[in-house]
């Protein structure tokens, strides 16, 4: 059996120290050697690896630029010393959508990652929004795997005393699913291999209320022929902190069992005590739990199972 993490996160020192200074301060180096320990103390033999949030996009584009350089090549360099254990995901400069296609040039032919990390919003844009539409021209045009994680949302928290991740991160995600639906952009960018952090948010359960906007405004069903629900049965979803029944059993409700693939989101999970990093994982059973955890990635990054 071979369990590959599809949604772990590395953040190089380079990283760090190209941040923002407002933003370094807040986030620390996350070493590949960190993930490693993880990986071989609960028997995970791959990991699909990005940055995560804050990822590159802020306001000068010639330091995203920059920076987004950096961390896809010190990325690349993770992934040259162990191909068979990790793959790896471009960061791109967005706003800037020349920047992002010159990147994904070289991310993808001079560095040959695996597919590329996109947020949910950037300043405000969603994922869907025209603006966005060359860069998943050419994601699609190379059936690109896509892996979109939620961020900070572009306004105050109504709570602050609540952090940010507890709700904020899977709304954000249920947001730019919506917005891809109804934007249009699942129906015109079909051959993206998407990828939703978190099981897709609320989005799986909310799934026939947000079918339900094409029953009040029926023309917005144009832009989504196959309909919401169809559209989310299309989509790939990992279990990155939702690695329990009941999170996975909605999600199942409106996509089939081999979309759903595993992820720890490390290193942001609460390590279990004994030696099984998801125990919630049990009840699906042996044979079921070995094709979550293993082959059902291989749509995604088939490369870690050709090894």
């Amino acid at each position: 059996m071979t369990r590959i993490d599809a949604h772990a996160h590395v953040l190089p020192a380079a990283y760090i120290q190209g941040l923002p200074p407002a933003l370094a301060a807040t986030h620390e180096p996350i070493p590949v050697q960190a993930l490693e320990a993880v990986m071989g103390r609960y028997g995970i033999d791959a990991a699909v690896i990005s940055t995560g949030p804050p990822g590159v996009f802020f306001g000068d584009a010639g330091q995203a630029r920059e920076l987004a350089r950096v961390v896809n090549e010190e990325l690349a360099a993770i992934v040259a010393a162990a191909p068979q254990r990790f793959a790896a995901l471009a960061s791109l400069p967005l706003p800037d959508v020349d920047g992002a296609l010159a990147e994904l040039r070289h991310a993808f032919d001079v560095l040959a990652l695996d597919g590329v990390l996109l947020v949910t919003q950037v300043a405000g844009t969603y994922l869907g929004d025209p603006a966005w539409d060359p860069l998943l021209e050419e994601l699609d045009r190379r059936g690109a795997h896509v892996f979109v994680h939620p961020t900070f949302p572009p306004h105050a928290p109504p709570l602050p005393q609540h952090p940010i991740w507890l709700y904020e991160f899977p709304f954000e995600t249920t947001r730019a699913i919506t917005n891809l639906i109804y934007g249009g952009a699942f129906a015109r960018f079909p051959q993206i291999r998407w990828q939703f952090a978190h099981l897709g948010g609320a989005a799986p359960f909310l799934a026939h209320r947000i079918a339900s906007l094409a029953e009040r405004e029926p023309q917005l069903s144009t832009s989504a022929p196959a309909g919401a629900l169809g559209h989310l049965a299309q989509q790939y979803y990992d279990t990155g902190l939702s690695n329990h029944q009941l999170a996975i059993d909605a999600t199942l409700q409106v996509a089939p069992f081999q979309h759903v693939v595993f992820g720890t989101d490390w290193p942001y999970l609460a390590l279990p005590a004994g030696a099984d990093l998801a125990p919630g994982l049990e009840y699906l059973g042996p044979e079921r739990r070995a094709a979550l955890e293993g082959e059902h990635v291989r749509v995604l990054v088939p490369r870690l199972l050709r090894q």
